[in-house]
C-alpha cells in the first residue's frame, strides 16, 4: 500500500468564511468557503439554500505552465467535470433546508499538481465548509450545522499489477486502472469513478480497490478530525 502523506491546515485565508490549505504529498490545494445572501433562480421557490463549487488550476502548479482558463472564455471539460464532482459530493451531506436563502460557494484553487487534485480538494473542502457552518451559527446566520456527514475522497489503483492507494501523477500516468472514490465518515458511497486503461478489471479487483479507498478514505477523516479537533 503506498500512501502520502496529508497534512491540513486550517484559517489558511483571512476573508473566507472557512478556508483550509490541504497538502497531499506534493499536491497542494487552497479550498475557500463563502457565504452568498441570495440563491439561483432554478430554486427560488424553494425553502432552501444552495452549495456550488469551482475548481481551478493555477498557472505555477505544473509543468508546462497550465494557461488561466478565463483567457479562453471558458472552461474546459475536465474543469467543468470536477467542479460538478466537488459540488454533488459535498451536497450528498448538507441538509441544504436548514440554510435558506443562502449560496455556498466553495473556490478549490491547485497551487501544486501531482496527482489526485480532485480528491484532495473534495478532503479539504469539507473541512473548510465545517468552518464555515461554525461561522454562520456564531453570527446568527443559522441556528444549526447542515452538515451531516465529514466525508473524504481518495485515488486507488492498479499499476503493474499492483494495488495503489492514493496515486501521484506518476503512477497516475501508467495505471491501468484509475478509480477515485468518495465516502462518508460512515463509510457510505458517494461517488465512484473507475476507468480501465488498456484491458477491463475484474469484479474481484473492484472489491479489492474498494476496500484499499475505504481504509485510505478513514484515515482522511481521522485526519480531518484531528484538523478540527473533534472526535
Amino acid at each position: 500500500m503506498n500512501k502520502r502523506i496529508t497534512k491540513i491546515s486550517r484559517n489558511f485565508l483571512k476573508y473566507p468564511a472557512g478556508s483550509v490549505l490541504i497538502e497531499t504529498g506534493n499536491t497542494k490545494v487552497i479550498c475557500a468557503v463563502s457565504i452568498e445572501e441570495n440563491v439561483p433562480s432554478f430554486i427560488k421557490a424553494a425553502v432552501q439554500g444552495w452549495l456550488t463549487a469551482e475548481y481551478s488550476m493555477m498557472p505555477g502548479s505544473s509543468k508546462p505552465r497550465s494557461r488561466r482558463e478565463v483567457s479562453n472564455g471558458k472552461v474546459s471539460g475536465r474543469t467543468a467535470e470536477i467542479q460538478r464532482l466537488i459540488g454533488r459530493s459535498l451536497r450528498a451531506v448538507v441538509d441544504l433546508r436548514k440554510i435558506p436563502g443562502y449560496t455556498i460557494k466553495i473556490d478549490c484553487d491547485v497551487m501544486q499538481a501531482d496527482g489526485g487534485t480532485r480528491t484532495a480538494a473534495i478532503t479539504g473542502a469539507c473541512v473548510a465548509l465545517h468552518d464555515a457552518f461554525s461561522y454562520m451559527i456564531k453570527e446568527n446566520m443559522i441556528q444549526e450545522s447542515p452538515l451531516n456527514s465529514l466525508i473524504a475522497a481518495i485515488s486507488v489503483g492498479l499499476v503493474d499489477d499492483n494495488y495503489i492507494l492514493d496515486l501521484d501523477y506518476e503512477n497516475d500516468s501508467i495505471a491501468q486502472v484509475d478509480m477515485n472514490v468518495v465516502m462518508t465518515e460512515n463509510g457510505d458511497i458517494i461517488e465512484v469513478q473507475g476507468t480501465a486503461e488498456g484491458k477491463p478489471f475484474s469484479r474481484s479487483q473492484f472489491n479489492e480497490m474498494l476496500d484499499l479507498a475505504e481504509a485510505g478514505i478513514q484515515e482522511l477523516i481521522s485526519a480531518q478530525k484531528a484538523a478540527l479537533a473533534i472526535s
